[in-house]
């Protein structure tokens, strides 16, 4: 038995085949449309949700993950090691990180004697899915709780993470920015680059290209990296532009010397908000 299992949320956006290489124990977050609900991950893929997104006449939400869904992904990472440490996204950005703390406490209970820390990340998407991946490793090697934990808060304070949006329309049908700035967007072409690093997402550049976009990107990312040649971790997220992503993976594996690279689909539990065609970057290097 391991000393320590690793339990996340689906907004983690970490591929299914890492999921299962590490035994890290997802909680799906739900989104519902027309009524329904779906599980993400499980009664939907991202692929068809952007899709779905596209075509549904009226607003898609998203609803925080109960307790008992913790509970039982405690319950089911209990059974694999002795502790378990549960990785959330920013409590800003939503109530799973309070939902995994009302579980941890009802485990007193129904999991006596089962260690559980609850850390509430400081970035979220593809930046937390390599926090939790970096966290999956260090327990794979035998590490205990406070190693774990310690690995974890050390990679969380040297992940980036910069995106680009293909539209502000989705924004704007959520409310989180003005319809008139979706119009402004719509008539002069822009794709703003935003960064989510350690506090809450803000503009960093507004080019008026898919190209510029990315290559502003590619800028960020050498300004916040001092040695390029500093072994790179980094996930490249989009959301339903597969070739777009392709294309970025290439261009920073030419540039940076990378431990690891991958392309994941963005969570569609943040992509409610951004819609169709984000792609963004989430990375750090090991100095």
């Amino acid at each position: 038995m391991k000393k320590v299992a690793i339990v996340t949320d689906t907004t983690a956006c970490i591929p299914q085949a890492k999921v299962a290489r590490y035994g890290i124990e997802l909680v799906p977050v739900l989104l519902i449309c027309e009524n329904k609900s779906y599980r993400d991950g499980i009664d939907i893929s991202a692929s068809r949700f952007y899709n779905l997104l596209r075509q549904s006449q009226s607003p898609i939400t998203t609803a925080s993950s109960s307790p008992e869904y913790y509970l039982d992904s405690f319950g089911k990472a209990s059974e694999q090691a002795e502790s378990v440490l549960c990785l959330t996204e920013p409590s800003r950005f939503s109530a799973m990180f309070e939902s995994a703390t009302i579980a941890r406490e009802m485990a007193q209970t129904s999991l006596p004697g089962v260690a559980i820390e609850v850390v509430d990340a400081t970035t979220a998407a593809a930046g937390l899915g390599l926090v939790v991946l970096e966290a999956a490793r260090t327990a794979a090697e035998g590490r205990d709780l406070n190693e774990v934990v310690a690995t974890t808060r050390s990679v969380m304070s040297r992940v980036n993470l910069f995106a680009t949006l293909d539209t502000l329309h989705y924004l704007a049908k959520s409310g989180r920015v003005p319809q008139a700035a979706a119009l402004v967007n719509s008539l002069l072409k822009i794709k703003p680059v935003f960064t989510l690093n350690h506090s809450d997402a803000h503009t960093v550049a507004l080019p008026r290209s898919s190209l510029s976009a990315t290559k502003h990107m590619l800028k960020c990312m050498e300004r916040n990296i001092a040695d390029t040649q500093q072994p790179l971790h980094a996930a490249v997220m989009h959301a339903d532009v597969p070739d777009k992503a392709l294309a970025l993976r290439n261009l920073i594996a030419s540039r940076f010397h990378c431990a690891e690279i991958f392309i994941t689909e963005f969570t569609p539990v943040m992509g409610v908000h951004t819609g169709p065609g984000l792609l963004g970057v989430a990375f750090y290097t090991n100095k």
